[in-house]
Protein backbone atom coordinates (compact mmCIF):
# COMPACT_ATOMS: atom_id res chain seq x y z
CA UNK A 1 0.00 0.00 0.00
CA UNK A 2 1.53 3.24 -1.48
CA UNK A 3 2.62 5.73 1.97
CA UNK A 4 0.27 8.28 2.93
CA UNK A 5 1.10 11.91 1.63
CA UNK A 6 0.43 15.04 4.21
CA UNK A 7 0.94 17.95 1.38
CA UNK A 8 1.55 21.44 3.30
CA UNK A 9 2.58 24.69 1.82
CA UNK A 10 5.16 27.42 3.19
CA UNK A 11 6.36 30.77 2.36
CA UNK A 12 9.63 29.89 3.96
CA UNK A 13 11.25 26.42 5.17
CA UNK A 14 14.54 25.45 6.82
CA UNK A 15 14.40 21.42 5.71
CA UNK A 16 16.13 19.37 8.52
CA UNK A 17 16.63 15.87 6.98
CA UNK A 18 14.67 14.37 4.21
CA UNK A 19 15.06 14.84 0.59
CA UNK A 20 14.87 18.41 -0.54
CA UNK A 21 13.83 18.55 -4.54
CA UNK A 22 14.12 21.64 -6.67
CA UNK A 23 12.72 22.32 -9.60
CA UNK A 24 14.64 24.44 -12.35
CA UNK A 25 13.71 25.49 -15.66
CA UNK A 26 15.94 25.55 -19.02
CA UNK A 27 16.30 29.55 -18.71
CA UNK A 28 17.10 29.47 -14.77
CA UNK A 29 20.61 30.09 -14.03
CA UNK A 30 20.22 28.37 -11.07
CA UNK A 31 17.20 26.09 -9.07
CA UNK A 32 15.66 28.31 -6.36
CA UNK A 33 16.25 27.03 -3.01
CA UNK A 34 20.26 25.65 -4.06
CA UNK A 35 21.17 28.13 -1.05
CA UNK A 36 19.26 27.14 1.55
CA UNK A 37 20.07 23.09 1.22
CA UNK A 38 23.77 23.19 -0.94
CA UNK A 39 26.34 25.38 0.55
CA UNK A 40 28.67 24.10 -0.95
CA UNK A 41 27.65 24.39 -4.74
CA UNK A 42 27.49 20.70 -5.46
CA UNK A 43 24.79 21.08 -7.22
CA UNK A 44 26.13 22.90 -9.82
CA UNK A 45 29.12 20.82 -10.54
CA UNK A 46 26.71 17.88 -10.17
CA UNK A 47 24.78 19.39 -13.15
CA UNK A 48 27.51 19.96 -15.41
CA UNK A 49 28.94 16.17 -14.86
CA UNK A 50 26.26 15.07 -16.52
CA UNK A 51 24.96 18.09 -18.39
CA UNK A 52 21.64 19.03 -17.08
CA UNK A 53 20.37 21.66 -18.16
CA UNK A 54 16.68 21.77 -17.24
CA UNK A 55 14.88 19.61 -19.71
CA UNK A 56 11.58 19.01 -18.90
CA UNK A 57 11.50 15.80 -16.52
CA UNK A 58 15.02 15.54 -16.60
CA UNK A 59 16.83 14.35 -13.09
CA UNK A 60 20.13 15.36 -11.26
CA UNK A 61 19.68 13.07 -8.25
CA UNK A 62 22.99 13.19 -5.42
CA UNK A 63 23.47 12.56 -1.47
CA UNK A 64 23.58 16.02 -0.38
CA UNK A 65 26.90 17.25 0.44
CA UNK A 66 28.89 17.91 4.12
CA UNK A 67 26.83 20.86 5.66
CA UNK A 68 23.19 20.30 3.90
CA UNK A 69 20.72 20.68 6.04
CA UNK A 70 18.61 17.73 4.12
CA UNK A 71 19.76 14.02 3.27
CA UNK A 72 19.56 14.24 -0.46
CA UNK A 73 19.10 16.38 -3.49
CA UNK A 74 16.79 16.22 -6.34
CA UNK A 75 16.65 18.76 -9.25
CA UNK A 76 14.15 18.15 -11.44
CA UNK A 77 13.91 20.06 -14.83
CA UNK A 78 10.52 21.76 -16.13
CA UNK A 79 11.77 22.44 -19.87
CA UNK A 80 11.60 25.57 -21.59
CA UNK A 81 9.42 28.18 -19.66
CA UNK A 82 7.50 29.38 -22.43
CA UNK A 83 6.62 26.29 -23.00
CA UNK A 84 5.37 24.80 -19.95
CA UNK A 85 1.78 23.80 -19.90
CA UNK A 86 -0.76 22.88 -16.95
CA UNK A 87 -0.05 18.88 -17.33
CA UNK A 88 3.58 20.14 -17.06
CA UNK A 89 2.99 21.23 -14.08
CA UNK A 90 1.20 17.46 -13.04
CA UNK A 91 3.51 15.45 -14.84
CA UNK A 92 6.42 17.60 -12.43
CA UNK A 93 4.59 16.48 -9.58
CA UNK A 94 4.39 12.87 -10.29
CA UNK A 95 7.93 12.79 -11.63
CA UNK A 96 8.76 14.40 -8.02
CA UNK A 97 6.77 11.45 -6.42
CA UNK A 98 8.82 8.34 -8.29
CA UNK A 99 11.66 10.17 -6.78
CA UNK A 100 10.45 9.79 -3.12
CA UNK A 101 11.41 6.10 -2.67
CA UNK A 102 12.06 5.88 1.14
CA UNK A 103 12.11 9.71 2.40
CA UNK A 104 9.73 10.33 5.02
CA UNK A 105 10.15 14.01 5.10
CA UNK A 106 10.69 16.24 1.56
CA UNK A 107 10.61 19.67 1.16
CA UNK A 108 10.54 21.26 -2.41
CA UNK A 109 10.74 24.29 -4.12
CA UNK A 110 8.86 25.43 -6.90
CA UNK A 111 9.46 29.01 -7.38
CA UNK A 112 11.61 29.26 -10.47
CA UNK A 113 11.53 33.19 -11.38
CA UNK A 114 11.92 31.82 -15.66
CA UNK A 115 8.63 29.77 -14.79
CA UNK A 116 6.69 31.71 -12.73
CA UNK A 117 4.17 28.95 -11.41
CA UNK A 118 0.84 30.69 -10.26
CA UNK A 119 -1.16 29.21 -7.30
CA UNK A 120 -2.69 26.94 -9.82
CA UNK A 121 0.13 25.66 -11.24
CA UNK A 122 1.51 24.40 -7.72
CA UNK A 123 -2.07 23.18 -7.30
CA UNK A 124 -1.50 20.92 -10.04
CA UNK A 125 1.90 19.96 -8.92
CA UNK A 126 0.47 18.90 -5.55
CA UNK A 127 -2.16 17.02 -7.94
CA UNK A 128 0.45 15.30 -9.95
CA UNK A 129 1.87 13.61 -6.77
CA UNK A 130 -1.48 12.59 -5.31
CA UNK A 131 -2.42 10.97 -8.10
CA UNK A 132 1.01 9.06 -8.81
CA UNK A 133 1.24 7.96 -5.27
CA UNK A 134 -1.80 5.57 -6.35
CA UNK A 135 -1.25 1.76 -5.99
CA UNK A 136 -3.90 -0.75 -5.70
CA UNK A 137 -2.77 -3.63 -3.91
CA UNK A 138 -5.27 -4.75 -1.62
CA UNK A 139 -5.67 -8.12 -2.44
CA UNK A 140 -1.68 -8.64 -2.49
CA UNK A 141 -1.03 -10.69 0.60
CA UNK A 142 2.74 -9.80 0.39
CA UNK A 143 3.18 -6.32 -0.37
CA UNK A 144 7.01 -4.64 -2.15
CA UNK A 145 7.40 -1.68 -2.56
CA UNK A 146 10.10 0.73 -1.49
CA UNK A 147 7.53 2.32 0.86
CA UNK A 148 7.16 -1.17 2.49
CA UNK A 149 10.86 -1.81 2.36
CA UNK A 150 11.28 0.99 4.31
CA UNK A 151 8.39 0.81 6.74
CA UNK A 152 7.45 4.51 5.45
CA UNK A 153 3.45 4.93 6.15
CA UNK A 154 3.64 8.53 5.82
CA UNK A 155 5.01 11.05 3.91
CA UNK A 156 5.28 14.98 4.86
CA UNK A 157 6.15 16.89 2.12
CA UNK A 158 6.17 20.51 2.22
CA UNK A 159 6.27 23.19 -0.39
CA UNK A 160 8.05 26.28 -0.70
CA UNK A 161 6.34 29.38 -2.34
CA UNK A 162 6.19 32.91 -1.99
CA UNK A 163 1.97 31.91 -3.04
CA UNK A 164 1.69 29.43 -0.01
CA UNK A 165 -1.54 30.90 1.00
CA UNK A 166 -3.02 30.84 -2.42
CA UNK A 167 -1.37 27.55 -3.54
CA UNK A 168 -3.37 26.17 -0.54
CA UNK A 169 -6.85 27.26 -1.41
CA UNK A 170 -6.45 26.13 -5.12
CA UNK A 171 -4.66 22.73 -3.49
CA UNK A 172 -8.16 22.36 -1.35
CA UNK A 173 -10.09 22.18 -4.63
CA UNK A 174 -7.67 19.74 -6.48
CA UNK A 175 -7.51 17.43 -3.58
CA UNK A 176 -11.00 16.78 -3.98
CA UNK A 177 -10.40 16.09 -7.90
CA UNK A 178 -7.48 13.64 -6.91
CA UNK A 179 -10.12 11.74 -4.80
CA UNK A 180 -12.50 11.34 -8.01
CA UNK A 181 -9.83 10.16 -10.24
CA UNK A 182 -8.69 7.22 -7.33
CA UNK A 183 -12.47 6.76 -7.05
CA UNK A 184 -12.49 6.23 -10.66
CA UNK A 185 -9.48 4.18 -10.32
CA UNK A 186 -10.68 1.76 -7.50
CA UNK A 187 -13.58 1.07 -9.01
CA UNK A 188 -12.50 -0.34 -12.59
CA UNK A 189 -9.56 -2.60 -10.35
CA UNK A 190 -11.90 -3.69 -8.47
CA UNK A 191 -12.45 -7.95 -9.44
CA UNK A 192 -16.15 -8.11 -10.17
CA UNK A 193 -16.26 -11.00 -7.60
CA UNK A 194 -16.58 -7.98 -5.20
CA UNK A 195 -17.96 -5.40 -7.13
CA UNK A 196 -20.88 -6.62 -8.40
CA UNK A 197 -24.21 -3.93 -9.83
CA UNK A 198 -25.69 -4.03 -5.88
CA UNK A 199 -22.29 -3.01 -4.32
CA UNK A 200 -21.42 -0.68 -7.40
CA UNK A 201 -24.88 1.24 -5.98
CA UNK A 202 -23.53 0.79 -2.75
CA UNK A 203 -20.11 3.31 -3.69
CA UNK A 204 -22.31 6.04 -5.41
CA UNK A 205 -24.51 5.85 -2.12
CA UNK A 206 -21.81 6.76 -0.21
CA UNK A 207 -21.56 10.16 -2.19
CA UNK A 208 -24.19 11.41 0.43
CA UNK A 209 -21.62 12.43 3.11
CA UNK A 210 -20.48 14.80 0.20
CA UNK A 211 -23.76 15.91 -0.16
CA UNK A 212 -24.75 14.50 -3.30
CA UNK A 213 -28.54 13.52 -3.45
CA UNK A 214 -28.37 9.57 -4.35
CA UNK A 215 -31.42 7.44 -6.02
CA UNK A 216 -31.18 3.98 -6.50
CA UNK A 217 -33.37 2.27 -8.96
CA UNK A 218 -34.23 -1.60 -8.74
CA UNK A 219 -35.34 -3.93 -11.00
CA UNK A 220 -38.88 -3.70 -10.03
CA UNK A 221 -38.52 0.10 -10.86
CA UNK A 222 -36.81 0.06 -13.95
CA UNK A 223 -39.85 -2.45 -14.97
CA UNK A 224 -42.43 -0.12 -14.58
CA UNK A 225 -40.09 2.58 -16.69
CA UNK A 226 -40.13 0.19 -18.94
CA UNK A 227 -36.92 -0.30 -19.37
CA UNK A 228 -36.37 -3.11 -21.52
CA UNK A 229 -33.14 -2.84 -22.93
CA UNK A 230 -31.36 -2.72 -20.07
CA UNK A 231 -33.13 -5.39 -18.25
CA UNK A 232 -32.64 -7.48 -21.52
CA UNK A 233 -28.72 -7.62 -20.32
CA UNK A 234 -29.21 -8.34 -17.17
CA UNK A 235 -31.46 -11.42 -16.73
CA UNK A 236 -28.83 -13.76 -17.89
CA UNK A 237 -27.26 -12.82 -14.57
CA UNK A 238 -28.34 -13.72 -10.97
CA UNK A 239 -27.21 -10.19 -9.72
CA UNK A 240 -29.94 -8.00 -9.56
CA UNK A 241 -29.63 -4.71 -11.63
CA UNK A 242 -29.33 -0.83 -10.82
CA UNK A 243 -29.69 2.49 -11.76
CA UNK A 244 -27.70 4.90 -9.64
CA UNK A 245 -29.38 8.27 -9.88
CA UNK A 246 -26.79 11.34 -8.25
CA UNK A 247 -27.79 14.76 -8.21
CA UNK A 248 -25.14 17.69 -6.82
CA UNK A 249 -27.14 20.97 -6.30
CA UNK A 250 -24.41 23.41 -6.35
CA UNK A 251 -25.88 25.96 -8.69
CA UNK A 252 -28.24 28.38 -8.75
CA UNK A 253 -32.05 26.91 -8.34
CA UNK A 254 -33.47 27.86 -11.62
CA UNK A 255 -30.43 26.83 -13.59
CA UNK A 256 -31.05 23.24 -15.34
CA UNK A 257 -28.41 20.53 -14.85
CA UNK A 258 -26.26 19.22 -16.82
CA UNK A 259 -25.69 15.73 -17.46
CA UNK A 260 -23.16 12.56 -17.32
CA UNK A 261 -24.25 9.05 -18.01
CA UNK A 262 -22.20 6.02 -17.74
CA UNK A 263 -22.17 2.50 -19.05
CA UNK A 264 -21.49 0.39 -16.05
CA UNK A 265 -21.49 -3.74 -16.90
CA UNK A 266 -19.52 -4.78 -13.87
CA UNK A 267 -18.54 -7.72 -15.89
CA UNK A 268 -18.84 -8.62 -19.67
CA UNK A 269 -18.96 -12.36 -20.84
CA UNK A 270 -20.73 -11.38 -24.16
CA UNK A 271 -23.49 -13.34 -22.99
CA UNK A 272 -24.21 -15.52 -25.70
CA UNK A 273 -22.32 -13.85 -28.27
CA UNK A 274 -19.64 -14.73 -25.67
CA UNK A 275 -16.11 -13.51 -25.84
CA UNK A 276 -12.89 -15.34 -26.61
CA UNK A 277 -11.35 -16.83 -23.33
CA UNK A 278 -8.15 -15.18 -23.87
CA UNK A 279 -8.01 -11.45 -22.45
CA UNK A 280 -11.64 -11.49 -20.86
CA UNK A 281 -10.61 -11.06 -17.40
CA UNK A 282 -10.18 -6.98 -18.69
CA UNK A 283 -13.87 -7.13 -18.59
CA UNK A 284 -13.69 -6.66 -15.01
CA UNK A 285 -13.25 -3.09 -16.34
CA UNK A 286 -16.62 -2.69 -18.90
CA UNK A 287 -17.90 -0.19 -16.08
CA UNK A 288 -15.31 2.77 -16.71
CA UNK A 289 -17.47 5.01 -18.02
CA UNK A 290 -19.82 4.71 -14.54
CA UNK A 291 -16.84 4.89 -12.91
CA UNK A 292 -15.59 8.10 -14.68
CA UNK A 293 -19.13 9.65 -13.81
CA UNK A 294 -19.04 8.16 -10.41
CA UNK A 295 -16.05 10.15 -9.71
CA UNK A 296 -16.47 12.96 -11.45
CA UNK A 297 -19.95 13.36 -9.08
CA UNK A 298 -17.56 12.97 -6.14
CA UNK A 299 -14.88 15.63 -7.85
CA UNK A 300 -17.48 18.12 -7.74
CA UNK A 301 -19.03 17.59 -4.51
CA UNK A 302 -15.76 17.75 -2.59
CA UNK A 303 -15.00 21.26 -4.73
CA UNK A 304 -18.48 22.63 -4.23
CA UNK A 305 -18.94 23.16 -8.27
CA UNK A 306 -21.10 26.09 -8.62
CA UNK A 307 -23.17 23.90 -10.38
CA UNK A 308 -26.25 21.68 -10.83
CA UNK A 309 -24.89 18.36 -12.36
CA UNK A 310 -27.05 14.63 -12.26
CA UNK A 311 -24.96 11.62 -12.95
CA UNK A 312 -26.83 8.29 -14.30
CA UNK A 313 -25.06 4.54 -14.37
CA UNK A 314 -26.58 1.78 -15.45
CA UNK A 315 -24.97 -1.22 -13.49
CA UNK A 316 -25.80 -4.65 -14.99
CA UNK A 317 -24.02 -7.65 -15.58
CA UNK A 318 -23.77 -9.57 -18.95
CA UNK A 319 -23.78 -13.61 -18.47
CA UNK A 320 -25.13 -16.50 -20.37
CA UNK A 321 -27.23 -18.50 -18.74
CA UNK A 322 -30.69 -20.02 -19.50
CA UNK A 323 -32.26 -17.61 -18.91
CA UNK A 324 -29.74 -14.79 -21.00
CA UNK A 325 -31.15 -12.80 -24.37
CA UNK A 326 -30.55 -14.41 -27.53
CA UNK A 327 -29.45 -13.47 -30.87
CA UNK A 328 -32.46 -12.31 -32.60
CA UNK A 329 -34.52 -11.21 -29.73
CA UNK A 330 -36.84 -8.33 -29.74
CA UNK A 331 -36.99 -5.89 -26.66
CA UNK A 332 -38.37 -2.62 -26.00
CA UNK A 333 -36.67 0.46 -24.64
CA UNK A 334 -38.35 2.65 -21.92
CA UNK A 335 -38.51 5.67 -25.18
CA UNK A 336 -40.80 2.72 -26.94
CA UNK A 337 -38.77 2.34 -29.86
CA UNK A 338 -37.93 -1.56 -30.39
CA UNK A 339 -34.61 -3.23 -30.83
CA UNK A 340 -34.04 -6.82 -32.60
CA UNK A 341 -30.74 -8.16 -30.70
CA UNK A 342 -28.10 -8.93 -33.10
CA UNK A 343 -25.68 -9.80 -31.10
CA UNK A 344 -25.49 -9.63 -27.31
CA UNK A 345 -21.97 -8.63 -26.37
CA UNK A 346 -23.35 -5.29 -28.44
CA UNK A 347 -24.87 -4.76 -25.02
CA UNK A 348 -23.28 -1.47 -23.59
CA UNK A 349 -25.66 0.54 -25.61
CA UNK A 350 -28.98 -1.44 -24.87
CA UNK A 351 -27.80 -0.42 -21.15
CA UNK A 352 -27.17 3.44 -22.12
CA UNK A 353 -30.21 4.07 -24.06
CA UNK A 354 -32.56 3.74 -21.44
CA UNK A 355 -30.66 5.66 -18.78
CA UNK A 356 -30.52 8.75 -21.80
CA UNK A 357 -34.09 8.31 -22.23
CA UNK A 358 -34.43 8.59 -18.38
CA UNK A 359 -32.11 11.48 -18.12
CA UNK A 360 -33.63 13.34 -20.80
CA UNK A 361 -37.28 12.91 -19.74
CA UNK A 362 -36.77 13.74 -16.14
CA UNK A 363 -34.66 16.25 -15.98
CA UNK A 364 -34.34 17.93 -19.39
CA UNK A 365 -30.67 18.36 -19.26
CA UNK A 366 -28.73 21.35 -21.07
CA UNK A 367 -26.60 18.79 -22.45
CA UNK A 368 -26.34 15.01 -22.00
CA UNK A 369 -22.63 13.89 -21.91
CA UNK A 370 -21.91 9.51 -21.67
CA UNK A 371 -19.31 7.91 -20.96
CA UNK A 372 -18.70 4.24 -22.03
CA UNK A 373 -15.92 1.48 -22.59
CA UNK A 374 -18.62 0.39 -25.86
CA UNK A 375 -16.47 -0.60 -28.69
CA UNK A 376 -12.97 -2.53 -29.60
CA UNK A 377 -13.48 -0.58 -32.54
CA UNK A 378 -12.31 2.65 -31.15
CA UNK A 379 -9.24 0.77 -30.21
CA UNK A 380 -8.10 0.59 -33.69
CA UNK A 381 -8.87 3.84 -34.50
CA UNK A 382 -7.50 5.33 -32.05
CA UNK A 383 -5.24 3.55 -30.32
CA UNK A 384 -4.76 3.93 -26.20
CA UNK A 385 -3.57 7.82 -26.37
CA UNK A 386 -7.47 9.63 -27.74
CA UNK A 387 -11.08 8.62 -26.59
CA UNK A 388 -13.92 8.53 -29.66
CA UNK A 389 -16.08 11.82 -29.07
CA UNK A 390 -19.16 11.67 -31.34
CA UNK A 391 -21.61 14.99 -30.49
CA UNK A 392 -24.76 15.99 -32.21
CA UNK A 393 -23.44 19.66 -31.12
CA UNK A 394 -20.75 21.33 -32.53
CA UNK A 395 -20.05 24.22 -29.23
CA UNK A 396 -20.42 21.02 -26.86
CA UNK A 397 -17.62 18.94 -28.56
CA UNK A 398 -15.55 21.85 -28.92
CA UNK A 399 -15.36 22.63 -25.58
CA UNK A 400 -14.95 18.81 -25.23
CA UNK A 401 -12.20 18.79 -27.29
CA UNK A 402 -10.89 22.02 -25.24
CA UNK A 403 -10.94 20.30 -22.16
CA UNK A 404 -8.92 17.22 -23.48
CA UNK A 405 -6.35 19.28 -24.51
CA UNK A 406 -6.25 21.76 -21.33
CA UNK A 407 -6.37 17.94 -19.23
CA UNK A 408 -3.82 15.82 -21.45
CA UNK A 409 -7.18 13.78 -21.37
CA UNK A 410 -7.37 13.77 -24.89
CA UNK A 411 -10.47 13.44 -27.23
CA UNK A 412 -10.92 13.02 -31.52
CA UNK A 413 -13.66 13.67 -32.55
CA UNK A 414 -15.72 10.98 -35.08
CA UNK A 415 -18.19 10.85 -37.80
CA UNK A 416 -21.89 10.88 -37.85
CA UNK A 417 -24.06 10.34 -41.00
CA UNK A 418 -27.64 9.13 -42.49
CA UNK A 419 -25.64 6.97 -44.20
CA UNK A 420 -23.98 5.07 -41.24
CA UNK A 421 -27.51 5.37 -39.92
CA UNK A 422 -29.05 2.99 -42.56
CA UNK A 423 -26.28 -0.01 -41.05
CA UNK A 424 -28.72 -0.72 -37.69
CA UNK A 425 -32.43 -0.89 -39.56
CA UNK A 426 -34.00 -3.63 -38.74
CA UNK A 427 -35.76 -6.01 -41.09
CA UNK A 428 -37.88 -7.00 -37.93
CA UNK A 429 -37.98 -3.83 -35.29
CA UNK A 430 -37.27 -0.22 -35.37
CA UNK A 431 -33.33 -1.07 -35.02
CA UNK A 432 -30.97 -3.85 -34.32
CA UNK A 433 -28.35 -2.93 -31.72
CA UNK A 434 -25.46 -3.56 -34.00
CA UNK A 435 -24.65 -3.10 -37.53
CA UNK A 436 -21.64 -5.33 -38.32
CA UNK A 437 -17.75 -5.01 -38.08
CA UNK A 438 -17.81 -1.95 -40.73
CA UNK A 439 -17.72 1.52 -38.62
CA UNK A 440 -18.22 -0.09 -35.43
CA UNK A 441 -17.94 2.64 -33.16
CA UNK A 442 -19.90 5.39 -35.45
CA UNK A 443 -22.68 2.49 -35.62
CA UNK A 444 -22.82 2.61 -32.22
CA UNK A 445 -22.82 6.46 -31.73
CA UNK A 446 -25.76 6.05 -34.30
CA UNK A 447 -27.57 4.07 -31.84
CA UNK A 448 -27.42 5.99 -28.87
CA UNK A 449 -28.47 9.36 -31.00
CA UNK A 450 -31.76 7.95 -31.40
CA UNK A 451 -32.36 8.39 -27.43
CA UNK A 452 -31.45 11.70 -27.18
CA UNK A 453 -33.60 14.05 -29.36
CA UNK A 454 -32.60 17.59 -29.52
CA UNK A 455 -30.65 17.80 -26.75
CA UNK A 456 -27.23 18.55 -27.04
CA UNK A 457 -25.62 15.45 -26.83
CA UNK A 458 -21.82 13.84 -27.11
CA UNK A 459 -20.66 10.37 -26.76
CA UNK A 460 -17.36 9.23 -25.65
CA UNK A 461 -16.24 5.75 -26.18
CA UNK A 462 -13.36 5.29 -23.60
CA UNK A 463 -12.38 2.08 -24.42
CA UNK A 464 -9.11 2.14 -25.10
CA UNK A 465 -8.26 5.12 -22.33
CA UNK A 466 -10.35 3.81 -19.29
CA UNK A 467 -8.48 0.55 -18.30
CA UNK A 468 -5.47 -0.90 -19.54
CA UNK A 469 -3.72 2.15 -21.01
CA UNK A 470 0.24 3.19 -20.90
CA UNK A 471 1.42 4.39 -17.83
CA UNK A 472 2.87 7.85 -17.36
CA UNK A 473 4.09 10.12 -14.52
CA UNK A 474 0.75 10.69 -13.05
CA UNK A 475 -1.14 7.07 -13.37
CA UNK A 476 0.82 3.10 -12.67
CA UNK A 477 -2.68 1.70 -12.41
CA UNK A 478 -4.93 -0.62 -14.81
CA UNK A 479 -7.75 1.42 -14.43
CA UNK A 480 -6.63 5.34 -15.19
CA UNK A 481 -10.01 7.24 -14.06
CA UNK A 482 -9.80 8.75 -17.43
CA UNK A 483 -12.58 11.12 -18.04
CA UNK A 484 -12.87 13.04 -14.19
CA UNK A 485 -10.45 15.75 -15.03
CA UNK A 486 -11.63 15.98 -18.67
CA UNK A 487 -15.58 16.88 -17.49
CA UNK A 488 -14.67 18.33 -14.17
CA UNK A 489 -12.31 20.95 -16.48
CA UNK A 490 -15.63 21.30 -19.08
CA UNK A 491 -18.10 22.27 -15.69
CA UNK A 492 -15.51 24.31 -14.66
CA UNK A 493 -14.63 26.32 -17.46
CA UNK A 494 -18.18 26.73 -19.02
CA UNK A 495 -20.94 25.58 -16.79
CA UNK A 496 -20.28 27.13 -13.12
CA UNK A 497 -22.64 30.12 -12.47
Amino acid sequence: MSAKIEIAFSKSAKPAGGLAILLKSVESAAAPGAAEVDPSGVIEKAGKLVKFTGKSLSTVDILAPEGSPVDRLLVLGLGKSADITAHDWLKAGGAARGAFKSAEKVTIFVDDPEASPSARNIADFALGMLLRNYKFDRYKSKKASDDDKADVKQIKVTIVTAAATAAKKAFSEAEGIADGVMLARDLVNEPANILGPVEFADKARELVKLGVEVEILTEKEMKKLGMGALLGVSQGSVRPPRLAVMQWKGGKAKDRPVAFIGKGVVFDTGGISIKPAAGMEDMKGDMGGAAAVTGLMHALAARQAKANVVGIIGLVENMPDGNAQRPGDIVTSMSGQTIEVINTDAEGRLVLCDALWYCNERFKPRFMINLATLTGAILVALGNLHAGLFSNDDELAEQLLASGIATNERLWRMPLGKDYDKMIDSKFADMKNTGGRHAGSITAAQFLKRFVGDTPWAHLDIAGTAMSSPSDEINQSWGSGYGVRLLDELVRTHYES
